[in-house]
């Protein structure tokens, strides 16, 4: 069934299960936070602008707001169900409003157990490649153990380009999305793996130690 709900169009992709932070400045999505804050908390995220009939996105859930004495806000939103927008509404709000279908994945859609296995091996490569790379300490991820929830941390995690995270978010085969993540992941593990080695070079540099390594296989 159908429901309404207010649209907030960025260059980006939110997935389902993913915390993204945002900063909102501009009058009329001040207007949408205030007008969530007093309802149920829920607008949506969609990368095209304007998001005509058909496009996707993901329901953002507010769950903090750090409102700024200039009316500015600081917030954090938990990405929920995906949606297709079936029309826009002629509503007197300066945002835009949408009715809106959400969706998850068609049922029997899961990956072979070795394909999701593979998609573990790499996703856990890339997490720690990155969390090198941006310093951070060492602590296991805890991975989804639904499929459907799965495949989209490890797309989140992915650092993907828009048109590649859009079709990620788009599909409604878990199975075709691993396979979609296993024929991306390793060129993406080993950038990212090279990033974070000349990072712990540059960091180590002058130190007198070697810093953390990364272990090539």
């Amino acid at each position: 069934m159908p429901s309404r709900l207010p649209l907030f169009p960025l260059n980006l992709v939110l997935f389902p299960g993913e915390l993204l932070p945002l900063h909102i400045f501009e009058p009329r999505y001040r207007q949408l936070l205030a007008d969530c804050l007093e309802g149920d908390q829920r607008f949506g995220i969609t990368a095209a602008d304007p998001p005509g009939p058909g496009a996707v996105g993901c329901v953002a859930r507010i769950r903090a707001a750090e409102p700024l004495p200039d009316g500015r806000s600081n917030i954090l939103v938990l990405g929920e169900r995906r949606f297709g927008v079936r029309a826009l509404l002629n509503e007197q709000t300066p945002y835009l409003v949408a009715t809106v279908d959400e969706f998850g994945d068609e049922q029997s859609t899961a990956p072979l157990p070795s394909e999701h296995a593979e998609l573990r091996r790499l996703a856990g490569k890339l997490r720690d490649a990155l969390r090198i790379l941006t310093d951070q300490p060492e602590a296991e991820t805890e991975w989804a153990e639904d499929a459907e929830a799965f495949s989209f941390q490890v797309a989140a995690l992915s650092e993907l380009e828009l048109a590649a995270r859009l079709r990620l978010l788009a599909g409604r085969s878990t199975r075709d999305r691993a396979r979609a993540l296993l024929a991306m992941l390793p060129a993406v593990v080993t950038e990212t793996r090279i990033r974070a080695e000349t990072h712990v070079r540059a960091r180590s540099n002058g130190s007198g130690h070697r810093g953390t390594d990364i272990v090539t296989e």
